[in-house]
């Protein structure tokens, strides 16, 4: 809710969410070799990126992370935020402008590319460690 509350504040680029470390490194090389080599750098890498991006899709449900049915379900729920982002967003006129003159869109591709490399980057070093006989979670679980 508090996001959906502050959306124009993060169109006129006054609020940033920071990019955490681990992302901004995976931005830069996905497909680097890892810092610390063997099974203990994969799990040290893998688990920031864990960190920074939730709980990877091999991760078993628990109350922290819910099967894709119970978060259809919660996202249902959601409608009451997305109805409040809508409002929010309608202050500011000509939204689509105001985000590229303050940079806040391009921010956002920035931040989504990040997420996105931080995908690959985990989904690497699984393969990594899956290849070199680690354990969970520098491999994926089965």
């Amino acid at each position: 809710m508090g996001q959906a509350v502050t959306a124009p504040l993060s169109d006129l680029n006054l609020v940033r969410a920071e990019i955490p470390s681990a992302l901004q490194a995976a931005l830069k090389a996905p497909y680097a070799a890892p810092a610390q080599g063997g099974c203990a750098g994969f799990t040290a890498e893998v688990q920031a990126l864990d960190a920074a991006l939730g709980a990877d899709l091999d991760t078993p449900q628990t109350a922290a992370n819910p099967s894709l049915i119970e978060r259809g379900q919660a996202a249902a729920g959601d409608a009451i935020v997305d109805a409040v982002r809508s409002t929010t967003e309608g202050v500011i006129p000509f939204r689509c402008w105001v985000r590229r003159l303050t940079g806040a869109e391009r921010y956002a591709r920035e931040v989504q590319a990040a997420i996105t490399a931080g995908t690959v980057r985990r989904a690497y070093l699984k393969g990594l460690g899956e290849a070199a006989s680690c354990a969970v979670p520098a491999a994926p679980r089965r």
